[in-house]
């Protein structure tokens, strides 16, 4: 994929508020969250949750999650441009490397994040720190009228992004 996919990809991961989490339970029971995230870099996205929803208790059992960050108001059939999907290994922080996760998670200035006080993520505080490292990025081919030109497919696929 060009410099203008990769750029496309960039817009979205900085550009959207939440990411939709999906993991699975120890009984293999699939879910899905959206959560307020924050990056600097695209590849570790953090957010803060309770340790006591599903989400967080499936990343305690299984680390491999997926992860879509998408504008939900783009029209129908444009998810290419507008949609990134992700592999990664999520866990929830401690020490070092909570305190980062916390000098992050309230993003820019204008996302609507606050900051927290490390006290507030720890014990016998209700809220954790989480990390999710990716190791993939995919987007959906754009196909035009036929064929996608890079891969000779005729069909939604998604190619491999590199940040």
């Amino acid at each position: 994929m060009n410099e203008d996919t990769r750029s496309a990809a960039r817009a979205i991961i900085d550009g959207n508020l939440y990411m939709v989490l999906a993991t699975v339970g120890a009984d293999g029971t699939p879910w899905a969250s959206p959560v307020f995230y924050s990056t600097e870099d695209g590849r570790d996205l953090y957010w803060v949750s309770s340790p006591e929803v599903t989400h967080s208790r499936n990343i305690a059992h299984q680390p491999r999650i997926g992860i879509v960050l998408h504008d939900s108001r783009a029209p129908v059939g444009t998810a290419s441009p507008f949609a990134l999907y992700l592999k990664a290994t999520a866990e929830e922080l401690h020490g070092e490397e909570a305190l980062e996760g916390l000098r992050v998670i309230p993003g820019p200035a204008g996302r609507g994040g606050r900051s927290l006080a490390p006290e507030e993520v720890r014990p016998p505080a209700p809220w954790r720190v989480y990390r999710a490292r990716v190791s993939e990025y995919s987007m959906i081919c754009p196909r035009g009228e036929g064929r996608c030109a890079e891969h000779g497919l005729d069909y939604e696929h998604r190619a491999t992004v590199r940040l």
